[in-house]
């Protein structure tokens, strides 16, 4: 077996204490630069959160801006929205019911003047100045029942006495106690109006009858239509697009 005397271990022992004292010192030297790495590694971890926070405060900023901008511009656009509406109904509604109203043909008791569902703007606001006028095509409440509306020809006026026979019509008032026979251009030829009738309008009463003569329920049958009862003369075709335009006023001579 292999000795070593007091003095080699000695040396030996103090040698390798030398040098652990060496390593331990190195230790100490890593670990504190390994703490100074890690304070660098945190203070640039904070700064990188800090610099974060501040990019997404001026994104939040931003998007807030960007969402009271948007607020803003919709509760203006809302609010003209609402100034046009509320200015189209103040246009609008007068007009609507007080000066026109639309309606539509139904049915072919006008024909050839006006075909099923045509589309007529009537005129109010004219009757409110002048009277309805002989041959002036007009809607009406139905007398028997006022929901329904009908639109038919004006032929005879107030205080004048109508006679249907032969298949004409004769009108007698104070300008012609004779009698005049209707000459009527709108009706399609040989057109004869049938049902023998003998009416005297009282004040304020209107005989209207149909331009197809044979198919038209008007005041052959139901009597004469009150002035209160009238709506309107129809003024504008708007439908179909062919024969939109303002309707032609017939006017007989007498």
């Amino acid at each position: 077996m292999h000795m070593f005397d007091d003095d080699t271990v000695k040396k030996t022992s103090n040698d390798l204490i030398g040098e652990l004292e060496e390593v331990r010192g190195d230790v100490k030297k890593l670990e504190h630069k390994a703490e100074k790495i890690e304070e660098e590694i945190l203070d640039a971890e904070e700064a990188v959160w800090r610099q974060a926070s501040q990019q997404e405060s001026e994104v939040d900023k931003m998007m807030l801006e960007q969402r009271l901008q948007m607020r803003s511009s919709l509760f203006s656009y809302v609010s003209e929205f609402i100034k046009i509406a509320l200015l189209a109904l103040a246009i609008i509604l007068p007009v609507r019911y007080f000066l026109i109203k639309p309606f539509y043909v139904n049915g072919a008791s006008m024909e050839p003047s006006y075909y099923d569902h045509e589309y007529l703007i009537v005129d109010e606001i004219s009757y409110r100045l002048n009277g309805p006028e002989r041959g002036d095509v007009v809607v009406f409440h139905y007398p028997q029942n006022h929901s329904e509306y009908f639109i038919k020809r004006i032929i005879g006026l107030p205080e004048e006495r109508v006679v249907i026979a032969g298949g004409g019509v004769t009108i007698y008032n104070s300008a012609h106690p004779e009698g005049v026979a209707l000459k009527e251009p709108y009706l399609q030829a040989g057109t004869q109006t049938a049902m023998d009738t003998d009416i005297m309008l009282k004040a304020g009463e209107y005989f209207v009858l149909g331009d197809n003569r044979s198919r038209s329920l008007d005041s052959r049958r139901f009597g004469p239509v009150r002035r209160d009862e009238v709506v309107g003369r129809a003024w504008l075709r708007g439908w179909p697009p062919d024969r939109a335009g303002t309707l032609e006023r017939h006017e007989f001579d007498f």
